[in-house]
Parts: C-alpha cells; sequence; structure tokens
C-alpha cells in the first residue's frame, strides 16, 4: 500500500503544486490520478520514486516512508513507465527491457530470458528484441517501455501518461493490454491521465486532483460517475457521465425475447403474419446473421432469401448495459441481440427492454 499523509510540493518560488494530499493506493489495485493541466498529479507520482521529494508530510511505502529510503534502491524496486517509453536508443529491444535486472546485478542471460519473457507477454513478436527503438512504433515501443518496468518483477508500478502519444487505435489496445496484464500480476498501480475517459476504463479508484494540486474526489469508478462532490467534478467528468455510468451497470437483469430469433431456414409464409417489424435471422448453429424486415421479405422461399440488415451484438453476463444500448444503436430494429461467450444467440432484447433497464438505473437500481 501506497499512503500519502498530508503531503505539500512547495517550490522556492513560492509556487504550490501539491496542497496537503492525503490518500492512499490500495495493494495490488489501480489508481488512477486524473485532472486539468498544473494540478499536480504527476508531481504526486515523482514524489512516490522521490524523483522529487515533498516539502511537507509523508509518503508511505508498505508502512516505510520513501525519505528513508536511499533513492537509486528505492527506485530499482519500482517500476516507472512514461510518455513515448524513454526507451534507450543506442541499446537493442531485449537490452532495454533488462536494465534493471542488469542494474541488480543479475548475470546477463538470466536477464535477458527475463526481457524475452516479458516481451512476449506484453504482445510483442520476439523477432524485434534485436531491433533498436527508433525501428518500433510508437505503440510497440510502449509496449517495450511496460515490459521493462516489470522486469525486476517490482510489486509497484508507476504509469505517467504512457499511452497519451499515440493515436486512439493503438492506445485502445494498449490499456487492454494494461488490464489483461493487471489481471494476471496484481501490480500496485499508480497511473497519471488527464483522459477521464482512460482513468474510469483501467481504475480502480480515481483520484481527481483541482488545479493547486488539491484532491476534488476519491473514488471507484461508478461512484465518481453516480455521485460527483461538486460542480468542479461534475464539469470535469463532461456531460455524457451518464452513459458512461452504464458501463458499471451489468446487462443481468435486461429482460430478453427468445421469439425474436429465427432460423434462416424458417419459410417466409410462416412469419409473414407476425406482429413485428424486425426479426433476428439466425444460422442452423444460433449464429446471427443479420435483422430481417418483415415488411420486406420476399414473396416466397425462406429467411435466407431474405435481405438482411446489419446487427449488433452483446455478450450477456460479461457486457455492460451501455454495450447492450450501443448494439442497439447499431441495429436498424433499435434492438440488441444479446449472444453467449460463444456467439450463439440467446434472446432479443427489445426497445421496451432497454428503456425498462434505463428507467431502474435512473431510479438507482442496479447502479
Amino acid at each position: 500500500m501506497i499512503k500519502f499523509d498530508r503531503v505539500t510540493k512547495r517550490y522556492a518560488d513560492g509556487t504550490v503544486a501539491v496542497d496537503n494530499l492525503s490518500l492512499e493506493v490500495p495493494t495490488g489495485e489501480i489508481t488512477v490520478f486524473v485532472g486539468p493541466s498544473g494540478c499536480g498529479k504527476t508531481t504526486s507520482l515523482r514524489m512516490i520514486n522521490r524523483m522529487i521529494d515533498a516539502t511537507e508530510g509523508q509518503i508511505l511505502l508498505d508502512g516505510v516512508d520513501v525519505t528513508t529510503i536511499d533513492p537509486p534502491t528505492l527506485r530499482r524496486g519500482i517500476g516507472y513507465v512514461i510518455q513515448q517509453a524513454g526507451l534507450f536508443p543506442h541499446r537493442k529491444i531485449v537490452d532495454n527491457v533488462a536494465t534493471v535486472p542488469y542494474l541488480l546485478g543479475w548475470d546477463k542471460k538470466k536477464a535477458r530470458d527475463r526481457a524475452m519473457e516479458l516481451l512476449e507477454r506484453v504482445g510483442l513478436d520476439l523477432k524485434m528484441a534485436d531491433r533498436y527503438p527508433f525501428q518500433l512504433s510508437g505503440g510497440q515501443q510502449q509496449r517495450v517501455g511496460v515490459a521493462r518496468a516489470l522486469a525486476a518483477d517490482p510489486p509497484v508500478l508507476l504509469m505517467d501518461e504512457p499511452f497519451s502519444a499515440v493515436d486512439p487505435i493503438v492506445r485502445t489496445s494498449l490499456q487492454e493490454e494494461l488490464l489483461r496484464l493487471q489481471a494476471e500480476l496484481n501490480k500496485t498501480i499508480v497511473f497519471v491521465t488527464h483522459d477521464i475517459d482512460e482513468a474510469i476504463k483501467l481504475g480502480d479508484r480515481v483520484a481527481v486532483l483541482r488545479v493547486g494540486g488539491r484532491l476534488a474526489q476519491l473514488a471507484d469508478p461508478p461512484t465518481l460517475l453516480a455521485r460527483p462532490a461538486d460542480d468542479f467534478v461534475r464539469e470535469f467528468l463532461g456531460r455524457d457521465r451518464g452513459i458512461r455510468r452504464l458501463s458499471f451497470v451489468s446487462d443481468e437483469g435486461l429482460r430478453l425475447r427468445a421469439d425474436l430469433t429465427v432460423p434462416a431456414s424458417a419459410d417466409v409464409s410462416t412469419v409473414r403474419g407476425t406482429a413485428e417489424s424486425w426479426l433476428a435471422v439466425v444460422d442452423g448453429e444460433n449464429r446471427p446473421l443479420g435483422w430481417a424486415s418483415v415488411k420486406d421479405l420476399p414473396e416466397t422461399g425462406t429467411l435466407a432469401d431474405a435481405r438482411l440488415a446489419p446487427y449488433g451484438t452483446f455478450v450477456r453476463g460479461r457486457d455492460s448495459l451501455r454495450g447492450a444500448l450501443d448494439a442497439a444503436l447499431l441495429s436498424p430494429s433499435g434492438s440488441a441481440i444479446a449472444v453467449d461467450e460463444t456467439g450463439r444467440a440467446e434472446g432479443v432484447a427489445t426497445r421496451e427492454a432497454l428503456d425498462e433497464a434505463l428507467g431502474k438505473v435512473a431510479g438507482g437500481v442496479g447502479a
């Protein structure tokens, strides 16, 4: 656990970067520091590994004041990832990853074996091990940066806006990779970002900081979105925080209709008289093929002969209510097809069922 106890950072010119900050970073969780420029989030992170020393207060690492630990020793036990990876340009990728093990006195073979293991773990082709940083894309370099931070298996990982310099698609991929790694490794992670969406996606807890380094609110993402502490937090979260909140509401209570899924082999004459406007057509293994508009069905034949419209799906029990709503918005029927983990249809969440679920959330049920 990392504990900030009334920590202040004041510079010689009188500027206060962090003001009386008190909070705890639980062991094995991701705590995200987020806020506008000048809120002290990076300063707070760098005080943990003593790249910056606090002016007042204490930072405790598993109960030990970090100022009592020699800075190089402290830093070798804490992984650190920064923007644009910060790799050594003159060293091969394998040696970049092995940097801390080398400093700890590991023999070269052991350090390189560990580096190769981590390159594979972060999703990089091992052929890249003998390349230099300039030969990798930005996203690949960030993966190397994460691997290097994990090389000596530190219990704590500090990440200072590590994904901000890459494009949105790569950024999403890196976020998913971090969550996957965290599920395996359970590190204590302090993550700095200015992006509230990234904070909510990654954080077990989110610390929103004001300009001047004061803590505005510390909460888990669902609580933060449902009950912002004040107008500053509310405005920082943005006007679509209600939609974001749906990401933390389970879809399990969503009512499904099984009668709206029909096999492609069904004769059109058997469904023409239905009162429904749209039917979800599935194949012989019950996998969705698309939506069929009842009024546009062919005169004869089966539903396999019908012109099918695009569809959206969500995985029942795994996705959130936001995922179900997104799937409905991607479908011309306005309904979403629920599938199981194997992709087989379980039923359809209609507009009425979604309205009912959203009404419960608005009323505070299921949040």
